[in-house]
């Protein structure tokens, strides 16, 4: 099993005495321990973070937590409140609230700190937000006069692949909040090493706790590591999988199979021909997935109590599987097949109301355009041009890798 950073802190729980500090992390935030003996055994073999150093004689001070809340019970775009945690007493902050300065904390929120802790599970794809939080609450623990620690995690969808495009400039919002593809194959710990350098953060105000062996070629299932879902609709890890292009139903009324017990693996919305759309996905031979035909029902959200004609998309081969590129044909199918049941998402997105959602998550509107246009040439154009914005990402984020 490899080594996560907050393992590997936890060997030198020393490192913490005398420090007042922080703690910004999650339910998947967990120490995972099979050393026979450990100090930590007590609580058992797969604590929640805050507990395994509280355990460990040096308790945080106060406790963080991103978009669904510290203990992940809000559904996205829900604001989550603070309070004080039930088995340590320490109080908690949410970093997500009901507007959009609630998303970048002020420098007053890490007062009477001396060093914030990062220990936060991501799923590898730009849209994801914990990224931007934990990049934003770097910098105003910074501002603040506070050391910054981050302790990584692997990466699930792996180091090595970079798909899509970079975002044009405009176009930043909270699930665009960085210049990286889609999938940028990065662990936390090197995007905010990235950002880092970028912004020109404080030298040596930022240490990253790297793991101890784990590979950019790791599958998920390689590094022994009990998943945890980060948030409440990434049950899997075959959810973060097809996430990259999942995510972007979000941005119009189908629903993306949230309400069911496969979030982003199903696609549908009533009046949809589940076996029209699947052969017609299916006719593209897109690698590495495919596409069965089925009805579900969600019981909150989109279409909550309705049958839903649709897809679940199901990788065959990961190696292979470009999800963001399955995503957007996935659009561009449903509104070629059945334009009365395609439709934009009008409703704000993530406090956003003067750029569609669909234009944040792609960062661009020449998607958008194409879909619209029913431009199969525009679309295949635009995702060519790719290819020139994964190479220059390849070549910036060369410096900043930890793992080989």
């Amino acid at each position: 099993m490899i080594e996560t950073g907050l393992a590997r802190l936890l060997t030198t729980p020393a490192r913490l005495a005398g420090r007042r500090y922080g703690l910004l992390s999650h339910g998947a935030s967990v120490f995972a321990s099979d050393a026979a003996g450990s100090n930590l055994g007590a609580l058992g073999a797969l604590q929640p973070a805050h507990r395994a150093l509280h355990n460990a004689g040096s308790p945080p001070a106060a406790l963080f937590g991103p978009e669904h809340g510290f203990y992940g019970v809000e559904q996205d775009m829900v604001a989550a409140a603070g309070g004080r945690d039930p088995w340590t007493g320490v109080p908690t902050c949410s970093l997500y609230g009901a507007s959009v300065e609630s998303l970048t904390p002020a420098p007053e929120a890490f007062q009477g700190l001396d060093l914030l802790i990062i220990d936060l599970q991501d799923v590898g794809s730009r849209y994801y937000t914990y990224a931007a939080t934990a990049v934003w609450a770097a910098e105003a623990a910074l501002a603040a006069g506070c050391e910054v620690w981050v302790l990584d995690r692997p990466n699930p969808l792996g180091g090595e692949v970079i798909e899509g495009n970079l975002p044009e400039a405009g176009f930043e919002s909270f699930v665009g909040a960085f210049r990286t593809p889609v999938r940028h194959g990065l662990t936390l710990g090197e995007l905010v090493r990235l950002e880092a350098r970028r912004r020109r953060l404080a030298d040596g105000g930022i240490t990253v706790w790297p793991m101890a062996g784990w590979r950019r070629s790791m599958s998920w299932a390689e590094t022994g590591l009990p998943w945890i879902a980060p948030s409440p609709n990434m049950p899997t890890t075959a959810t973060a999988a097809v996430y990259p292009g999942g995510c972007l139903v979000e941005a119009t009324e189908l629903s993306e199979g949230r309400g069911t017990t496969r979030p982003f693996q199903l696609t549908g919305a009533p009046g949809l021909s589940p076996t029209a759309l699947a052969d017609r996905l299916t006719a593209l031979a897109l690698p590495g997935v495919a596409f069965v035909p089925t009805y579900f029902k969600p019981q909150f959200q989109k279409h909550a109590g309705q049958v839903c004609g649709g897809i679940e998309i199901v990788v065959t081969d990961p190696a292979r599987y470009r999800s963001y590129r399955q995503g957007i044909e996935l659009l561009a199918a449903v509104r070629a097949l059945s334009p009365a049941v395609f439709a934009w998402r009008q409703a704000p997105y993530e406090f956003v109301t003067d750029r569609p959602a669909i234009d944040l998550l792609t960062g661009t509107a020449l998607c958008r355009q194409a879909i619209e246009a029913g431009s199969r040439e525009d679309l295949l154009g635009w995702c060519e041009s790719w290819t020139s914005d994964e190479a220059a990402f390849r070549e910036e984020r060369a410096e900043i890798l930890l793992y080989s």
